[in-house]
């Protein structure tokens, strides 16, 4: 690891950079190499199943072992993770477990010449006291605990120096990586991803629209016996000023908690992406384990509304239908409403053969609770790994638009984290609450 000065993002650009570029070179030389392949007999859709896994693996290493954008961009394309051999993709989570856990902090120095920046030269003067150790450390700042003058226990979330810079740059450099992007996910428009992914990016290192977002959320749950969000006491500048929360990590949980705090916390975290456009106007984007907390009196703590989504209108009006379509096995419908939807062309994707697609993923709207395991998951992704299958085939035919991307990573992450706590939950009654058109009988609260 270097010196504490290389926490900051704009250190070691070039090599970063350089190791960024090496991607492309690599990729042409296993297409090359495949090509050759080919001619000496092996079949071709056999030599570009080798090419794409092994594309795969190095652009998930790579990435996992970058920060900033490079690695925002590994996280917004966790749907090709849940569509890689668990050999792949679990050292490919692992690596961002261990940055997410073990992010470098700011040099004290550094974090005060934020706070006097972005506050005041005399910052501590709104503070009681202010604990120079942070609390957590990930790609684009760290967290402080500290009491504010009132007394109030408080978290204070700084950026690092020229994070938002990086980020963008980071993407500009991350556009060479397009063929290899396209060969490891052939559905996706990579220009239109990239658009995309700029403007996410831009909004999340904008902590005035953190703030923002998470007071509406803060707001619309205000009173809720299920769902906490700490108020937002100030934001200036690259400097973030929230309400304390305690309780215990969901990570925690995960690992060893009791079956009824797994099966609480799963349900409330369905609750949430269920509600969230229907009462903040806004989904939470980051299900990631870090971001919740389970309180005494067996609440959610939601925390880091850095990634949302705005959604003026709730949740669009296909969705409900197209999830009760699939819910009953309605091929036709389903198939109908996807396709109005641009989520597939009709004329390369089936009615059956979309259904056969995702028909696990309906599972658990046909039960009244559900157990999510870790052998679904992974059946999923055995599944969906296999370059030569009918369901992978038909996964890359489908037409995903960059402004549903955000939406497929929260879900995909969801589910992900509801395997991971093993926990039963009731979604078809969150769904039937939240979204209009799944029950013709009912309405959204």
């Amino acid at each position: 690891m270097g010196s504490a000065e290389d926490s900051t993002p704009t250190q070691g650009r070039l090599a970063r950079t350089a190791r960024l570029a090496a991607l492309p070179a690599a990729y042409a030389g296993r297409t090359a190499f495949g090509i050759g392949k080919r001619i000496g007999g092996r079949p071709a859709e056999a030599v570009a199943a080798q090419v794409q896994q092994r594309t795969a693996e190095q652009l998930f290493a790579t990435l996992g072992h970058l920060k900033g954008g490079a690695m925002k961009v590994g996280q917004a394309l966790s749907a090709m993770e849940s569509a890689l051999p668990e050999q792949l993709a679990g050292p490919y989570r692992e690596t961002l477990t261990r940055l997410q856990e073990a992010a470098p902090a700011m040099p004290t120095a550094r974090v005060h010449e934020q706070l006097a920046r972005s506050l005041s030269t005399d910052w501590r003067q709104g503070f009681r006291d202010f604990d120079d150790r942070p609390v957590a450390a990930a790609s684009i700042g760290q967290v402080h605990r500290a009491t504010w003058a009132d007394g109030t226990p408080v978290a204070v979330k700084v950026q690092y120096p020229g994070a938002a810079e990086a980020l963008v740059a980071d993407l500009g450099t991350l556009q060479v990586l397009s063929p290899v992007m396209k060969a490891a996910a052939p559905h996706v428009d990579v220009r239109e991803l990239f658009a995309e992914l700029r403007e996410r990016l831009t909004e999340e290192a904008d902590y005035s629209r953190e703030a923002e977002a998470q007071q509406a959320f803060a707001d619309a749950y205000r009173g809720d016996p299920d769902i906490a969000v700490p108020d937002v006491l100030d934001v200036q500048g690259q400097v973030l000023v929230t309400e304390w929360v305690g309780g215990t990590p969901l990570s925690r949980v995960i690992a060893d908690g009791t079956q009824d705090d797994r099966d609480r916390a799963g349900q409330l975290l369905v609750r949430l992406l269920a509600s969230g456009p229907v009462r903040a106007h806004r989904v939470h984007g980051d299900p990631h384990p870090g971001n919740f907390r389970l309180l005494p009196d067996r609440r959610l703590a939601v925390l880091d509304f850095g990634s949302t989504q705005a959604m003026p209108r709730g949740w669009p009006d296909r969705l409900g239908p197209l999830l009760a379509a699939g819910r009953d096995g309605d091929a036709a419908t389903l198939h109908r409403i996807a396709t109005s939807a641009h989520l597939v062309q009709p004329d390369k994707v089936t009615d059956t053969a979309l259904l056969d697609l995702l028909d696990p993923y309906f599972e658990p709207l046909r039960a009244a609770e559900y157990r999510f395991t870790r052998r679904w998951m992974q059946e999923q992704t055995r599944r969906a790994s296999d370059p030569l299958s009918t369901a992978a085939r038909t996964q890359r035919r489908l037409t995903i638009p960059p402004h549903y991307l955000l939406l497929q990573r929260v879900a995909a992450e969801l589910v992900g984290v509801l395997c991971s706590l093993g926990a039963t939950v009731a979604v078809d009654d969150e769904v039937r609450r939240w979204l209009p058109g799944y029950d013709a009988a009912g309405t959204p609260a």
